[in-house]
C-alpha cells in the first residue's frame, strides 16, 4: 500500500496537509549478511566468535528464534544472532546495535531478549559438573599436570559483573565494595577454563562465602558425589575438607610447596574470568538492561564461552583484565577449624612433604 494514501475522515485541507508533513513512510533498513561481508578475522573482531562457531550456535537455537512468518520483512535468525553477539561484544546502546544490523531499537530489545533466553536454555548441555568416574579422572589429571596438586575437581571463585543502578529501596544491595553496582557471580571452572557451574543471582554486596553456603554446589560436595575430590578456593572462603584454601602463614618447605601449587592451580578460575570478560566486554562495561535480563545475559555468555572452548577458538586479545580482591572470612569455632583443616593437613603431610 502507498504510504501516502490518505484516510477519508479529514475535515479540512489543513488537516490533510499536516498529515502529509508529519506522517513518516515505513523504512526497511538494509540487513547485511555478515557471514559473507567479513572474512574470518574481521568477523571475530566484531562478534567475538568464529564463523563456524556462530553457525553452530545458529543451528542449536534456530527453531527458537525463527519468526512464525516471513510477512512484513521478518527478521532472519542470522540477523538476530549478529545483533545479540554484537551487543555482548560492545555493551553499547541498543539503538547503536540495531543500526549495525538494520533493525529498530524496539526490535533490537525484543531480539536480544529472545536470543539470550534461547542461548541460556542451553545451560544444561554446556555448563555442567563432571559426570562419571572417567570424566572426573580426566579433570583431576589435567589439574595435576599444572602444578602437581592432587584430587582437584575444580577451582572456585566469584567475580563482579557490572550493571546500572536498579533503583528503588534495594539498590544499595547491589553496590559492591569497590563502589559500583554489580552481580557477584560464583563459578567453578576446570583446567581448560571451561565454566562447570555458575550462580548468577546474588547482588554485589554479597560475600563469596555466603553465596557458596547457599548454593547447591556445597550440598553436592558434602553428599559425597565426588568422593574425596576437592575444589580450590582463595582466602575469601573458609577451609573445609571439600574446599581447600591456602595457608595464611606457611612455615615448612612442604607448606610452602602446598601454597605455591595451590596458587598456580587455582589461577585457572582467575584466567577464566579474564578470557570470559575479554570475549564479551559487556560483562565489564556494564549492562543497561533489567536485572532479570542481565542475569540471563551472564548465563548466556557463559554458555558461549564454553562453546568457544569446545570449538578450540583462540582467546580474545588482552584488552581488559579485571582484578578481584578477596576479603578473608573469619572462622570462630576452633574444633570446627581442626576438622575442616583435616584434608589440607593430610595433603601437606602425605603429598607435598614427599615432593
Amino acid at each position: 500500500m502507498d504510504p501516502f494514501n490518505l484516510p477519508n475522515n479529514f475535515e479540512s485541507d489543513d488537516e490533510i496537509e499536516e498529515f502529509r508533513l508529519y506522517r513518516n513512510p515505513k523504512v526497511f533498513k538494509v540487513r547485511p549478511n555478515y557471514f559473507e561481508e567479513y572474512d574470518e578475522l574481521e568477523f571475530f573482531k566484531r562478534f567475538r566468535l568464529q564463523k563456524q562457531t556462530c553457525a553452530m550456535l545458529l543451528g542449536l537455537i534456530r527453531d527458537e528464534i525463527t519468526s512464525a512468518t516471513d510477512r512484513n520483512n521478518a527478521i532472519h535468525p542470522e540477523t538476530k544472532i549478529f545483533l545479540t553477539l554484537r551487543f555482548y561484544a560492545t555493551g553499547c546502546m541498543l539503538l547503536t546495535t540495531g543500526d549495525f544490523t538494520g533493525v529498530s531499537k524496539t526490535s533490537a530489545c525484543v531480539i536480544v531478549t529472545q536470543v539470550t533466553e534461547a542461548i541460556a536454555s542451553l545451560r544444561p548441555r554446556f555448563v555442567k559438573l563432571p559426570e562419571g568416574e572417567m570424566e572426573c579422572q580426566r579433570i583431576k589429571e589435567e589439574f595435576y599436570s599444572i602444578a602437581r596438586f592432587p584430587k582437584v575437581i575444580g577451582t572456585i571463585d566469584c567475580t563482579h559483573v557490572r550493571i546500572i543502578s536498579p533503583g528503588g529501596d534495594q539498590a544499595e544491595r547491589y553496590r559492591n565494595r569497590k563502589g559500583y553496582f554489580s552481580w557477584n557471580v560464583q563459578t567453578v571452572c576446570d583446567a581448560r577454563l571451561r565454566i562447570m557451574d555458575i550462580v548468577a543471582r546474588w547482588p554485589g554486596s554479597s560475600h563469596d562465602q555466603t553465596i557458596y553456603n547457599n548454593s547447591r554446589l556445597k550440598g553436592t560436595l558434602e553428599s559425597g558425589r565426588f568422593g574425596t575430590s576437592v575444589l580450590l578456593g582463595d582466602s575469601g572462603y573458609g577451609n573445609t575438607n571439600f574446599l581447600i584454601t591456602p595457608l595464611e602463614h606457611p612455615n615448612t618447605r612442604a607448606e610452602a610447596l602446598f601454597n605455591e601449587s595451590h596458587i598456580r592451580t587455582r589461577n585457572c578460575v582467575e584466567r577464566s574470568y579474564g578470557v570470559w570478560k575479554r570475549r564479551f566486554p559487556i560483562l565489564s562495561l556494564g549492562m543497561r538492561v533489567s536485572l532479570d535480563h542481565s542475569k540471563a545475559i551472564i548465563v548466556a555468555t557463559a554458555v558461549l564461552h564454553n562453546l568457544a572452548i569446545e570449538e578450540h577458538e583462540e582467546e580474545p586479545p588482552h584488552e581488559m583484565d579485571v582484578q578481584e580482591v578477596d576479603i578473608p572470612v573469619p572462622v570462630a569455632n576452633v574444633g570446627m577449624v581442626r576438622e575442616q583443616n583435616r584434608m589440607r593437613a593430610s595433603l601437606i603431610l602425605n603429598h607435598f612433604s614427599n615432593l
